[in-house]
């Protein structure tokens, strides 16, 4: 299955569902509709007027089973045998995409910090990249791969006191 709209009447959340939620909460975004893309590159390929802050966001699990989801920008490197020091886990490996469905509803391509709206038991530890605080503009998906929403940081912290998560910032600069 792919991470598109095509798809996203499988999902536990719809991108429109998300939209209404972030209408409630007066959190003012734009939509950038494209074609579905996989990377960063591919990303960058279809730009145009979309200056700020794009994220990658890694879904990963320590040898404990625990959950991570780590959001940096986009061109960020992550180095996976430095970050288990960063944010006190041991070993860290990339989530099943069975895991990444199950815990945050979504496919591989779309992953997201708006998908933390479906992990409803809470079990997903998030890190946002420290770079992220100074952004005006936040780039990410909403729940599918063929759109690209923008919202401010001071949203996405709101989004997330809504829902009732904490997060963690961290120096991904290794």
């Amino acid at each position: 299955m792919d991470a598109s709209s095509n798809f996203a009447h499988s999902l536990p959340t719809s991108p429109e569902s998300l939209y209404r939620l972030l209408e409630d909460l007066k959190i003012e975004f734009r939509i950038f509709k494209h074609p579905p893309f996989f990377t960063v590159d591919e990303a960058k390929k279809h730009r145009k007027s979309m200056q700020g802050f794009h994220t990658k966001n890694l879904f990963l699990r320590d040898k404990k089973k625990k959950n991570y989801l780590v959001v940096a920008h986009e061109d960020r490197v992550i180095n996976l045998d430095l970050l288990p020091e960063r944010i006190k886990s041991s070993r860290l490996s990339f989530g099943s995409k069975e895991r990444l469905f199950r815990e945050l509803g979504v496919f591989p391509g779309a992953v997201t910090p708006l998908s933390v709206v479906n992990n409803k038991k809470k079990n997903v530890s998030i890190y946002l990249d420290a770079e992220m605080r100074d952004k005006e503009t936040i780039f990410c998906h909403p729940l599918v791969n063929d759109r690209t929403i923008s919202l401010t940081y001071q949203s996405l912290l709101h989004y997330f006191d809504y829902l009732k998560l904490s997060f963690n910032s961290v120096d991904l600069s290794f």
